[in-house]
């Protein structure tokens, strides 16, 4: 590539960023409501001592050091179900756009996470295999976290966290709007209780949204959506032309976390 078509590449892909990051920090106010960011992180490992060696880091090192720059709340999970494994899932709520940028700088420079023994690691013995990472933005539905009753309760618990693929962003954005103006309360009345949902901002497969749901355990897990499918709203709902699964979906995925004993959430 020749230097100016270079250039002229690089302004343009600069200008989009900067549009993306304006945008989406508009829609984080959209009609008022103020709507979290989540990072949600998979880090992909080995079997034997590299997960030994990520639960002390995230454990000891990197939860404390992600209070410290104002993220209270951190979700350190365990594939129980799914593909990849070993995989831990982090889940990081930010307030906005802005300040998810913020802590995720003074998290880097942490003076206790720079000096870790796991951010020192040769690249014959790295600290993980890859890392992924995607960005969503909250609904206006469910602008908040939702902490689950049994981190209070130090009751045991798994989630499930599901994906939801679309052909396009027209599609994508009706099936957020099912959600918000139905689905989720339908959700609750059927005690499957949210722990996020956010629309996919940045990562892969694009677009598609992302939520958790938290239980107590699979038994509990089967009953409560055998009783959100056979609910007479959602049957009512789902059927209602423009939001039916063949017009707004291509793939629905599902993984099953259990959380760490460190977990905040």
């Amino acid at each position: 590539m020749k230097r100016r078509e270079f250039l002229k590449t690089s302004l343009v892909a600069s200008a989009a960023a900067a549009t993306t990051t304006v945008t989406h920090a508009a829609e984080a106010k959209l009609n008022g409501v103020e709507r979290e960011f989540y990072e949600l992180r998979q880090y992909h490992l080995r079997q034997g001592p590299m997960l030994k060696r990520f639960d002390e880091f995230y454990r000891d090192i990197a939860l404390p050091a992600w209070n410290r720059v104002g993220v209270s709340t951190v979700g350190v999970f365990d594939v129980m179900i799914g593909p990849d494994q070993p995989t831990k899932y982090v889940l990081l709520p930010f307030k906005s756009w802005d300040a998810m940028n913020e802590a995720r700088e003074k998290f880097e420079s942490d003076e206790a996470v720079l000096k870790s023994d796991f951010a020192n690691l040769p690249p014959t013995d790295p600290g993980y295999i890859r890392k992924e990472s995607s960005v969503l933005l909250a609904f206006t539905g469910i602008p908040k976290l939702e902490i689950p009753p049994q981190v209070a309760e130090k009751k045991s618990r798994i989630f499930e966290l599901r994906t939801y693929e679309a052909h396009s962003r027209k599609a994508n954005k009706k099936k957020v709007e099912m959600f918000n103006i139905g689905e989720i309360e339908i959700f609750r009345r059927c005690d499957l209780r949210p722990v996020f949902f956010g629309e996919a901002v940045v990562g892969t497969k694009l677009p598609n949204l992302a939520y958790m749901l938290v239980f107590d355990d699979m038994a509990a897990r089967d009953k409560n959506w055998g009783t959100f499918v056979g609910h007479p709203d959602w049957k009512k709902l789902s059927t209602t032309p423009g939001y039916t699964n063949a017009e707004i979906l291509t793939n629905i995925t599902s993984v099953f976390l259990r959380p760490t004993s460190y977990s905040q959430v």
